[in-house]
């Protein structure tokens, strides 16, 4: 934690960077609404996938190294450059003239996104002593799942009020007063690294690697896995995410240090994070194709129908983390939560075209339940267990490893739906391939459930609290 700082400075600056946060989490779902009008006015239907496409590929890459960076140097300077970056990079899109140059500057907003994303939730351990660390991390889960409740009704409001580039513009005014708060009251955390510090092949080829991978996988929407253009793809980013490996095996400060992998306290939860991640995603893209598809709900904003779900998460991951460190056996909470969104997966996938929409609500509550549990419980665990220099790669490890499960399961789930009702767009046939895709999901999550057994627990109150296999992983 940063000695010296007022609870007055510790307030506005944790006001300035969960106000980032927000901003970062809110352009992921504000900006679909406004999608048909931004097509309608831009032209170029063709790259109407890309706008939302460039922004995930960008900003899952940035996150891992952003994370290590700021463990190196102090985190002020990224989530100020990450800020600034973003607000510019929000004025270009919503000065955009066509749709190659909103994506152009899509993917330009998504590097800063991963840089916020990364910084956000490891700057905790600057602010907060152990024993609040826990109830932060719930109320920063807390704005993550809120964003998605207000997103789509602020996008609505937006494109039919001032316009659609208003979506990106509002982002400046909120960005500024962030950016004012985070540079007078966020303390500088002095580093001793220095600039020939920097893993710059490991971060090359990092980058190289999972671009390849990540368009790769937002092609299969329109692509079959043995297409020459996916299998290419996933060919270099294969090659290339082993050269990384290799070269990080060698170099003295790895952008990725994969012996964290060997430490209970990080792979467990990076492993709950990536496989409940799959189970997550699965709801949140097929649950409008229940109501609209196979129920018949009309619904002029197929986002809002996941409210229910999104409010479970608010409540209980700021609930979650102002209990967590009260309950002594808290890895079977994690177990717990992680068997309720299974079953809210199961009962999701017994739904039919005489079945009542409040069966869905009910069943995506129950999932935004376990869910919530989750977020805070993996990001408390690691940073607990973890010495303070490796919380930031740590961190923005588990944020890595989720996103990159939400993008797999998404691409994997939907190249499903899309193959199996080719030939038979039909209510019944929708519910029946949805039952197969939510199954899926539930089967992929019981591996977290699994995992989440044998995560180690360790205090959650004290600073000391790191395992000597974490110190020596550290040194």
């Amino acid at each position: 934690m940063t000695q010296g700082a007022s609870r007055t400075q510790v307030i506005l600056a944790t006001l300035g960077v969960a106000m980032a946060l927000l901003l970062a989490a809110l352009d992921q779902t504000v900006v679909g609404v406004a999608m048909p009008r931004i097509v309608s006015d831009l032209h170029g239907i063709q790259l109407y996938a890309w706008v939302t496409t460039a922004y995930l590929i960008t900003s899952t890459a940035l996150v891992p190294v952003a994370g290590k960076l700021g463990d190196m140097f102090g985190r002020k300077p990224f989530m100020l450059a990450g800020m600034v970056g973003f607000i510019a990079a929000s004025a270009l899109c919503g000065l955009s003239q066509n749709m190659f140059e909103l994506v152009a500057f899509r993917g330009f907003q998504g590097i800063f996104g991963g840089v916020l994303f990364a910084s956000t939730f490891a700057v905790m351990t600057d602010l907060f002593p152990p024993e609040q660390r826990a109830r932060m991390s719930g109320v920063f889960g807390a704005i993550f799942g809120l964003s998605s409740v207000i997103g789509p009704s602020l996008g609505g409001l937006l494109t039919d009020g001032p316009g659609w580039r208003w979506v990106f513009y509002v982002n400046i005014p909120l960005g500024v007063v962030a950016t004012i708060l985070v540079a007078t009251q966020l303390p500088r955390v002095r580093s001793q690294a220095r600039l020939r510090d920097i893993d710059f092949a490991g971060t090359a080829l990092l980058l190289a690697g999972l671009t390849p991978l990540l368009i790769s996988l937002s092609m299969l929407r329109d692509h079959s896995w043995l297409s020459v253009q996916v299998l290419g793809l996933l060919g270099l980013a294969v090659v290339l995410l082993v050269a990384f490996f290799i070269t990080e095996r060698r170099v003295e400060h790895p952008i990725v240090p994969f012996q964290m992998f060997r430490l209970n306290v990080f792979a467990v939860p990076a492993l709950i994070s990536f496989f409940s991640a799959i189970g997550m995603f699965g709801a949140i893209v097929f649950v409008p194709l229940v109501y609209q598809g196979v129920l018949g709900v009309s619904a002029s904003n197929a986002g809002q129908l996941l409210t229910p779900m999104q409010l479970a998460v608010v409540v209980t991951a700021t609930a979650t983390g102002v209990l967590l460190a009260r309950v002594p056996r808290y890895r079977f909470v994690g177990t717990a939560a992680l068997g309720a969104m299974i079953l809210g997966l199961v009962l999701l996938a017994q739904v039919g075209p005489h079945s009542s929409p409040w069966e869905v609500t009910r069943d995506i509550i129950i999932i935004g339940a376990g869910l919530g549990v989750t977020f805070p419980l993996t990001l408390v665990v690691v940073q607990a267990g973890l010495p303070h220099q490796l919380v930031g790669v740590a961190t923005s490890q588990i944020t890595f490893w989720r996103s990159l499960g939400g993008t797999i399961g998404t691409a994997v789930l939907g190249a499903i739906l899309t193959n199996h009702l080719s030939n038979r767009p039909t209510r019944v046939a929708l519910a029946s391939t949805l039952h197969d895709l939510f199954l899926l999901a539930a089967l992929v999550a019981v591996v977290s459930l699994i995992v989440s057994v044998f995560l180690r627990e360790v205090p959650l109150t004290k600073e000391s609290q790191t395992t000597p296999e974490a110190i020596e992983v550290a040194a």
